[in-house]
């Protein structure tokens, strides 16, 4: 069974950094295209970056130049750097592999 975990998230001041983590079990984690999602309140949930098992990126426009995906096949973990985080950045981030996705960890940016 699949299961993802993230952690990292917590309460920051406009213009600082955070940087979550993922750990995936259950799954060929180097062989799985990885990403991750967030929701804001009373909003969709939208893509904001994902990374293929070779490593290739691909990022949302409101976060190109600030956020950073990386992944780390020896932990089986995913990681998301952000920086220069704003308040519209607020919002549950999640980790996501195809149709498996973990809970949520939670980033408040307060301005």
């Amino acid at each position: 069974q699949v299961q993802l975990v993230e952690s990292g998230g917590g309460l920051v001041q406009a213009g600082g950094s955070l940087r979550l983590s993922c750990v995936a079990s259950g799954m060929a984690f180097s062989s799985n295209a990885m990403a991750w999602y967030r929701q804001a309140p009373g909003k969709q949930r939208e893509l904001v970056a994902r990374i293929t098992s070779s490593g290739s990126t691909d990022y949302a426009d409101f976060v190109k130049g600030r956020f950073t995906i990386s992944r780390d096949n020896a932990k089986n973990t995913v990681y998301l750097q952000m920086s220069s985080l704003k308040p519209e950045d607020t919002a549950v981030y999640y980790c996501n592999r195809l149709w498996n996705w973990g809970k949520g960890t939670l980033v408040t940016v307060s301005s």
